[in-house]
Order: C-alpha cells, then structure tokens, then sequence
C-alpha cells in the first residue's frame, strides 16, 4: 500500500522571478491559497499519509508556513474570526503529516529523491512534481490503483507537441494495458527533437520502487550537470523492472513559468 508521498521543493524557480525573488513559488498563490496546498489536497485524496517535502535553507519559507501556530492563536483569541480559525485547522492538518529534508546544492531531481532514502518504508513511494497541477482528476489516486492491479511503478504521461520534447522526459512505448495505460519501453531525459522516440511526455506524477536509491546512489552526472531521475528509471527498465505510461484524465496546468502560473490561477478560480 502506498502511504508515502515526497515532493522536491528546493529549486529556485527563476523562472518565475521577480515574484520568486520574495517568495517561494510553492508559496505563491492561486486563487487565494498557495499552489503547495492543492498537490497536498491531491495526496490526502489518493490516501497518503505522510508527504516529505525537500526543500533548501533559501526556502525555510515553506517550513514556517507551517509553523506559526503563536501567530495564530494571537489572532483567533483577540479577533474570534472563524475564517481565520477554519485556515488554522486546515494547516494543522497539513503540519501532522508533513517531514522535512534539505538539498542545499541544486544536483537535480534524482539527487532530490535520493535525500529522502531513509524516510521510505515501503516497497513504492509517490512524487508529485509541484509545477505539474492535474486538476478535475486525482491523477494520483488513480495512479494508485493502477499500482494495486499491476504491483509496478506507474508514471502520468501526456502528448505534448514535437516542437517542445526537449523539455521532457520521454517515453517510448511497449504494449498498451487498455485506452489509458501502456507499458514502457524505454524513456529518454529531454532529447533532440529528431532523435525523440514520441512526444509522450512523462508528466510530474511517479509511483517509484525503493530500488531507484540504489541506481540514483551511483548515477552519473545527466544533462545540465545534474541527477535526472529519467537516467535513474532508464536504467531500472533496462534491467527488466515494470513500469507503465498513464494517460491520465485530468486537466494538466504547468505553474512553472510566468504565463503558465497566470493561466493555472484563471483555471482554478473556475472551479
């Protein structure tokens, strides 16, 4: 049963600078909560139990968010607000399920992944991507149980347009399950255009083997100098493990650039 969640969170997001120059952008808000909350929301759905979060020392932000329980209680006693007592409950609720560890040296999502080692207990652990909102839909629940019939890892995967697969992880595929699932043959970190094997993308939703510490302990430096998890699940494919692509039936909103953050806040005030 997958009960464990983690997230990395220690990327600088320049892209979304000057607002990130002030907050983190997993703090930034939309639609009047921040974008952190909706993938936490998304993980209670789909069962989760604890979610670690990886941040770095220039993101404690994230941490204190958590963490102001004096400033609260303050301001419920001298105001009475219910609102503000209803915002409190939900981030307690939030706090008892949340673990912290820190990547202080930006070495890739790999390396993110592999801090978490000794916080993991079962067999399978998910990661949400926080720049990857899948709304309408719990792509993770049903990741989950696809997980459950399957007992393999399971990565979302959407089309994206040929002009744009060097800015994914992409996959080429096996044998379809049905309509929605496939298993994978192979899957390549950001390729050249021409080389691309699909332009099915694996989108930030991952059901991982406790095996890929292992791999990620002597994996080499990727692309851009960093860890890629991509290399990582590459290399457990190839020596035979099982993992399936899920067409996930959501809408996807990618909160990573400044045009992408402005339309997911339009999206989500519309639900």
């Amino acid at each position: 049963m997958i009960k464990q969640a983690i997230i990395p969170l220690a990327g600088l997001g320049t892209r979304l600078l000057p607002l990130t120059s002030v907050f983190p952008k997993e703090l930034l808000p939309m639609n009047g909560r921040p974008g952190i909350e909706y993938i936490l929301d998304e993980c209670i759905e789909a069962g989760i139990k604890e979610v670690i979060f990886i941040i770095s020392n220039k993101k404690k932000m994230i941490k204190d968010y958590f963490y102001k329980d004096n400033f609260y209680k303050k301001i419920i006693k001298k105001k009475g607000d219910p609102r503000i007592l209803s915002e409190y409950k939900k981030i307690l609720k939030y706090k008892k399920m949340v673990k912290f560890v820190y990547q202080n040296k930006p070495l890739g999502t790999g390396d993110a992944v592999l801090k978490t080692q000794k916080f993991i207990k079962s067999d399978f652990f998910l990661m949400l991507l926080p720049d990857d909102l899948i709304i309408k839909k719990n792509c993770s629940k049903d990741m989950i149980s696809i997980h459950k019939k399957k007992k393999c890892s399971v990565m979302a995967s959407m089309k994206v347009d040929k002009k744009t697969v060097n800015r994914w992880g992409i996959f080429s595929k096996k044998n379809h399950i049905n309509i929605h699932n496939f298993y994978i043959k192979d899957v390549i970190e950001k390729p050249e255009i021409k080389s691309a094997p699909s332009n099915n993308a694996v989108i930030g939703r991952y059901i991982l083997p406790k095996k890929v510490f292992k791999k990620l302990k002597n994996q080499p430096k990727g692309k851009g100098g960093e860890i890629h998890i991509t290399d990582a699940i590459r290399g457990l494919i190839i020596e035979g493990n099982k993992f399936i692509g899920h067409n996930f039936k959501g809408k996807y909103l990618d909160c990573g650039t400044m045009q992408g953050y402005i339309n997911s806040s339009k999206e989500i005030s519309k639900i």
